[in-house]
């Protein structure tokens, strides 16, 4: 199953809607999906080398654009929508902890939390709760996602063939390797919060 969905990918990266369905991936991960868009970018990258820059663009316009969905969601909805996402993430209870977190050290977070494993779709959705400064939540989030997917389509430009064939031959360890990344990035953010 995981050969073909990774084969799947791979062929997606030869179509014509491959950017279409990076961007709907990357948008959808900022404000309420789960899996994360880097696990379209790097085998599409790795396809397609000559376009790794190009994915990283998409996925930063796509994650920031739904970003921007997060914070909607958290500015006008977050009493409903907004605390039963955080809910999922067993953040309901930490509100106030993170509001604190937040008046304190906003941006850095924004920043730092953007790059690492936790869903940035918390970061959107409680940016939005506690009314950040909206121009600079867009521009904080242009910085810390470009960096992410730029410094992946980067590794993938310079690393591609050994790392395809690392993938190819270790699908299951690598896919493993991802669940259990997402899984730390939501235990941190439970202990950070």
């Amino acid at each position: 199953m995981l050969r073909k969905l990774y084969d799947w990918i791979v062929a997606l990266s030869a179509r014509p809607s491959a950017p279409w369905a990076l961007a709907a991936v990357a948008f959808s991960e900022s404000a309420f999906f789960i899996v994360p868009p880097d696990v379209m970018l790097a085998p599409m990258a790795l396809a397609r080398p000559e376009r790794a820059w190009r994915y990283a663009f998409i996925c930063t316009v796509g994650s920031v654009m739904g970003g921007i969905l997060g914070y909607a969601i958290g500015h006008l909805l977050f009493d409903s929508v907004g605390m039963w996402i955080l809910n999922l993430y067993n953040l309901g209870g930490k509100v106030e902890t993170i509001k604190e977190s937040y008046a304190k050290w906003g941006a850095m977070l924004i920043l730092l939390k953007g790059l690492t494993p936790i869903p940035f779709k918390l970061v959107t959705i409680v940016s939005g709760a506690l009314d950040y400064n909206f121009p600079l939540f867009v521009l904080l989030s242009f910085i810390t996602r470009g960096a992410r997917f730029f410094l992946l389509a980067g590794l993938l430009n310079k690393f591609g063939d050994p790392m395809r064939n690392f993938i190819e031959n270790r699908l299951g360890l690598v896919v493993f390797g991802i669940v259990a990344f997402l899984v730390l990035g939501i235990v941190i953010a439970a202990k950070l919060a």
